[in-house]
């Protein structure tokens, strides 16, 4: 009996362990052919070889990208639109749930169910209206046209995601903050921010990743090259009259990089401010 327990718990164990290797292998493949792709010889998906790196390592994607394309400008534009919405969104999106969350007004049932019910409809079915309002304004092919769009759109559900954690701090620490003779902005600004730190800082982190990645609102509000983002530029490589799969793979991991250091550091602040969060009644 035992003897049959022990096959049975090793055949169990391999069939595990393979299964789990088959996982590994679908998840790093793709992400090991992208980074073959970027330094390997050849343009097109058609000339890169199945096994990565076999084809030996080569530099002239990414020269082709920094000599003879508008790379940094596009760069450019899409840090600025990125870490603008980022900060907007915070600061807004904080500063509306602090006011929901310990002030009372007459219509703010209201508000806030007029929040909830413009987070159900999905973004792109406002498109023709967002291209009126800013053909109106004049904020076609402009970086801050853009930037509203996406401030437009983070501002309901996150002013109620913070809101919602606003609710949990005590207001005993309000209270305290008036009788030391601390107003409204005060201690929104050093009382309520500093405690919550977690929820602003993965605002700060959702709200800056949408713009980055995002193709369909620069492609609607953007025309000029000089104001085109990476996903628009990028995308010009591999579109039907193009197919350089190995120049858009080398931009790709370009975009990836400061995207990363971006989390790996806010993610440190995260898990520091979690940390040392919790208050007391």
């Amino acid at each position: 009996m035992k003897t049959k327990s022990n096959i049975f718990k090793h055949v169990n164990v391999t069939i595990v362990l393979v299964f789990l290797c088959l996982i590994t292998f679908l998840v790093i493949y793709p992400l090991v052919y992208l980074v073959s792709g970027a330094i390997s010889p050849g343009k097109t998906i058609a000339q890169l070889s199945i096994i990565p790196f076999s084809q030996g390592v080569t530099f002239d994607h990414y020269r082709y990208l920094f000599e003879q394309t508008p790379y940094w400008s596009w760069f450019r534009n899409t840090f600025v639109i990125a870490i603008s919405t980022s900060v907007l969104t915070v600061l807004v999106a904080s500063m509306g749930a602090y006011v929901f969350s310990r002030f009372r007004f007459t219509v703010k049932k209201q508000m806030l169910m007029a929040l909830l019910i413009l987070q159900i409809f999905p973004s792109f079915v406002g498109m023709v209206a967002i291209y009126v309002i800013l053909l109106r304004i004049g904020g076609l092919d402009t970086l801050w046209g853009l930037v509203l769009v996406y401030l437009a759109g983070n501002i309901p559900y996150n002013t109620w995601m913070v809101k919602s954690y606003m609710d949990t701090i005590p207001r005993s620490l309000d209270e305290a903050a008036r009788i030391d003779g601390a107003n409204h902005f005060r201690t929104f600004a050093t009382i309520i921010l500093p405690i919550a730190k977690p929820i602003i800082t993965f605002l700060g982190i959702a709200s800056f990743t949408a713009p980055w990645m995002d193709f369909i609102f620069p492609k609607l509000v953007l025309r000029s090259a000089e104001k085109q983002t990476l996903a628009i530029g990028l995308y010009g490589f591999v579109t039907d009259r193009k197919n350089e799969f190995a120049n858009f793979t080398a931009g790709a991991l370009l975009v990836a990089i400061p995207f990363v250091i971006f989390f790996i550091i806010t993610q440190n602040i995260l898990v520091t401010s979690m940390a040392g969060s919790a208050v007391k009644e």
